[in-house]
């Protein structure tokens, strides 16, 4: 039984398209949080904050946290915002290698600027303004995973094998 490997940060990091790779070449199931959370409530997660509100998303979260920690041999995307529970990571670092992915806030805006699908964007007229000031709350959390990979300029496939390698060493550092 191998770690899992759980991606966190912001959105627009990468962390689906960089799941999806990392899955492909370990074979391995690939489990995007936000996904199973969306397929679970039977909405979107932009519906689920509507109607519900964020604490309600949180706990959906924190409870597919408990369970997907309990697993092994898996490629894990998060939601951007698993980092505000601590105890969610404390989960996760138990039995998975978990990695960062940053990107500047130019990057990060560029990447989602016409996605309709981010609940904490909407209804933000200027959503630059909006990403900087939710990354700049965040930013200490992020920084604080210890393994952290810069996705700026750079193909998901480039980020993957970064990852992978950051798996493989620490996977031999463990036997």
């Amino acid at each position: 039984m191998g770690k899992n490997i759980v991606l966190v940060g912001f959105m627009g990091t990468g962390k689906s398209a960089v799941g999806r790779i990392l899955a492909r070449e370990l074979d391995r199931e690939f489990i995007d949080m936000d996904s199973v959370i969306e397929a679970r409530a039977g909405k979107a997660i932009s519906a689920l904050f509507a109607d519900e509100g964020e604490p309600a998303f949180r706990a959906l979260e924190r409870a597919l946290v408990q369970e997907l920690s309990a697993a092994s041999d898996r490629v894990i995307a998060t939601g951007g915002g698993v980092v505000l529970n601590p105890v969610n990571l404390t989960d996760f670092n138990r039995n998975s290698l978990v990695v960062c992915l940053l990107a500047r806030p130019e990057t990060i805006v560029e990447r989602v600027a016409r996605d309709t699908h981010r609940p904490l964007l909407e209804g933000d007229a200027d959503k630059a303004a909006a990403i900087r000031e939710l990354l700049a709350k965040r930013q200490s959390l992020y920084e604080a995973i210890p393994l952290r990979v810069v996705t700026d300029q750079r193909t998901a496939r480039a980020v993957a094998q970064e990852v992978l390698a950051l798996y493989l060493g620490e996977t031999r550092m463990d036997k």
